[in-house]
């Protein structure tokens, strides 16, 4: 009896053994290797460093010699604002090589890329079943066209952007008139347009405002607020008020308004 016990106990074993294997062969596929492929203009843009450093990022970030050579180019030979931005994306590159989170590679594509580094981007994504990180407007475009997956921060920057509902409160510097009279303009930090009421005389000042709603617009999001201690007085339609004489009936007397 006792060794027909161990020997189920022995079957039950490799089931589970042979299951654990399984699964863990199926996860292994599931991680298959998707590579990140980094463009110039996100490195020039330097936001990439702090979604790496959020930990969100977990396959490998790739950076092609075609790009570092196009950093190096610009750097070099640019006007004085592109040779300072240029070295800004060298200086990213640094930054992320430094990381211990995550893992960054500069990938051997040749330091020039005779086609183009965008079109050399798109063949190394299809290649590696990768994917391209950029904030370039036309990269993107042919990117989805090409069914290539895009991580693009303005994207993410834009969906990340702090939601005020209704009521809540904040301090806000007002720059600007609005479009109506009575209105001033100001922005918060993540660059979305605010629009106080009747603060025409508050310009130039920093003051604290209640949201009252939002306005979703093809050019973005745009909030209304007021000014906290104030109330919004809506306007009432002025009716038309008509004076009707009633007709006079029949033995009624006109009022005598003579004197007596």
């Amino acid at each position: 009896m006792q060794t027909i016990t161990n020997i189920i106990i022995a079957v039950i074993l490799l089931e589970v053994t042979y299951l654990v294997a399984v699964n863990t062969k199926r996860l292994s596929h599931k991680r298959a290797y998707h590579p990140i492929f980094v463009d110039t203009s996100v490195l020039i843009d330097g936001r990439i460093i702090a979604v790496a450093q959020s930990g969100f990022i977990t396959d490998v970030l790739k950076v092609p010699r075609s790009v570092i050579g196009e950093l190096q180019y610009l750097a070099d030979n640019a006007d004085s604002e592109k040779r300072f931005r240029a070295r800004h994306g060298l200086d990213v590159v640094s930054e992320l090589q430094k990381m211990t989170n995550i893992q960054v590679d500069i990938f051997p594509d040749g330091s020039r890329a005779d086609e183009g580094v965008d079109e050399r981007l798109l063949k190394l994504a299809k290649k590696y079943n990768g994917s391209i990180c950029t904030i370039d407007y036309n990269l993107n475009k042919v990117a989805q066209v090409e069914k290539i997956k895009v991580l693009n921060v303005n994207d993410l920057a834009m969906n990340l952007r702090m939601a005020y509902l209704p009521g809540e409160k904040v301090i806000l510097e007002l720059t600007q008139k609005g479009q109506d009279s009575h209105q001033a303009v100001g922005h918060i930090t993540d660059g979305t347009m605010v629009v106080v009421e009747h603060a025409n005389n508050k310009i130039g000042q920093t003051v604290e405002i209640e949201f009252i709603r939002s306005l979703q617009t093809a050019a973005g999001k745009m909030m209304f607020a007021k000014l906290v201690g104030t109330k919004l007085v809506k306007k009432q339609p002025i009716k038309n008020q008509v004076s009707i004489k009633k007709p006079a009936r029949r033995g009624d007397r006109p009022a005598d308004t003579r004197k007596g």
